[in-house]
């Protein structure tokens, strides 16, 4: 693979630097893409009096095409290293953001959330399998958890400060996002090194895919997080559409959704110490699915601002629980063989997922409003969250490595073109070490 390089070959300190560098870098996502999103509700819906279905539709065809379009960024990574589609996709999101400062009609809403979402289709998939390249196994709990922690201060300090810039002008808002993922961009080119996420070069474009897609087990757990996803988009969405009807102005949404950050940076890090090796990991991610589902359910019986931040703090603790499992069971069902493109296919859990809750939620949410029944939309999120949770101890039971000695060991890679078993033994001790690492902890 000319111009790349193994995670195994480099040093420990471009390792180091490299894992760094996507700290710093999942922080600036998370605060330029939180700078603008939840408040496109805010702006084209209450202040604009856009329905509540038409920007579900914004934010769910924007879901799709990051997500759905994943497998391109995917395919990338697993052939050309992980670095090249970070920054593409890092300048066609700013350029996307930079031409939200301008949509003032629908169309032009809907194109530019569109051209945002393709660099995030380059950039997703990538990130995440350099991240798992990067890290050795025993580290990856702790990375993960680490990863939640600066994600969560992004998500804190970008709703703050998009709050404080859209008094100026959403416009403002929108650039200031496009400008912070030009740094990012400038960042990952800079001194990410360029490496190589495939263990094997795969001989067709879609090897990657297909061994992704006959992996039975990863595909069932794809299907599951898809429950985790459709309740994580109500944050962005039906959240700030109930603060902005309690509360009546932008400052109630944005207190809203700083609460919800700062519970999530104040709980992540002593909640998951002391959880890591008193529960396996699916059992934390059942419970944070299950409060989850008690924070969003409880919302039917709020009429004011202080249970609503309230039952927003439950959530936030719910979905610190649960997002980090979410992903350190994904990243040990990974094949080392296609790293990019499982990471491809496992995107499509927040394609569909949080698409659907999307459209669900601006759905639902408008129903009870015209019907009077304005609880239908948390009942049913308190519904699938339940359903969710379920579906996650039966994995956890049939097939997950840390939740039952009845538990399969990780499959060898299987090549795609002839079906037989040929990924390296220590493709199936990685996954082995990873696993015992998650159950035990860092």
């Amino acid at each position: 693979m000319p111009g790349m390089v193994s995670a195994s070959t480099i040093t420990d300190r471009q390792r180091r630097l490299g894992i760094r560098v996507i700290y710093i870098n999942t922080a600036l996502m998370y605060g330029g893409f939180f700078m603008v999103i939840p408040l496109i509700a805010a702006h084209y819906g209450n202040n604009l009096g856009w329905s509540a279905a038409l920007i579900a539709a914004v934010l769910a065809v924007r879901q799709l095409i990051q997500q759905g379009l994943s497998l391109v960024g995917g395919v990338i990574a697993d052939r050309l290293g992980a670095r090249l589609p970070i920054v593409l996709g890092l300048l066609v999101r700013a350029v996307g953001f930079f031409w939200m400062a301008f949509a003032h009609t629908p169309p032009e809403l809907f194109a530019s959330a569109a051209l945002a979402a393709l660099g995030g289709a380059f950039f997703e998939a990538p990130k995440s399998a350099a991240g798992a390249a990067l890290t050795l196994p025993e580290e990856r709990p702790a990375f993960y958890r680490n990863l939640g922690i600066v994600g969560n201060i992004g998500m804190a300090v970008g709703p703050a400060v998009g709050g404080l810039l859209i008094r100026l002008d959403f416009a403002v808002v929108s650039i200031a996002a496009g400008a912070i993922f030009v740094v990012a961009a400038v960042l990952a080119f800079t001194m990410l090194p360029p490496l190589s996420v495939a263990s094997r070069r795969p001989a067709h474009l879609g090897d990657g895919l297909l061994l992704a897609l006959r992996d039975r087990r990863f595909v069932i757990y794809t299907v599951l997080a898809m429950g985790f996803w459709f309740l994580a988009v109500q944050y962005s969405l039906t959240l700030p559409f109930i603060a902005g009807e309690i509360g009546g102005t932008d400052a109630a949404v944005t207190m809203v959704l700083v609460t919800y950050s700062l519970v999530t940076i104040a709980t992540q890090y002593p909640l998951l110490r002391f959880l890591d090796g008193r529960l396996a990991t699916t059992s934390i991610l059942v419970a944070g699915m299950s409060v989850m589902a008690l924070g969003l359910g409880a919302v039917a019986l709020v009429g004011s601002m202080i249970p609503l931040i309230l039952c927003t703090a439950v959530y936030a603790i719910g979905a610190v629980m649960a997002q980090p499992m979410i992903q350190t069971v994904q990243a040990r069902l990974v094949d080392p063989a296609a790293m990019g493109s499982y990471f491809a296919i496992g995107a499509y859990a927040l394609a569909i997922g949080g698409a659907v809750g999307s459209l669900a939620g601006g759905q639902l949410y408008d129903a009870g409003e015209s019907t009077g029944f304005s609880a239908l939309p948390w009942l049913t999120f308190g519904v699938v969250g339940l359903v969710a949770a379920v579906g996650f101890r039966w994995f956890g039971r049939r097939w997950d490595p840390g939740d039952g000695p009845e538990a399969a060991p990780p499959a060898p890679s299987r090549d795609p073109a002839t079906d037989r078993a040929s990924g390296p033994a220590e493709a199936v001790r990685v996954g082995s070490r990873a696993s015992a690492a998650v159950k035990t902890g860092p």
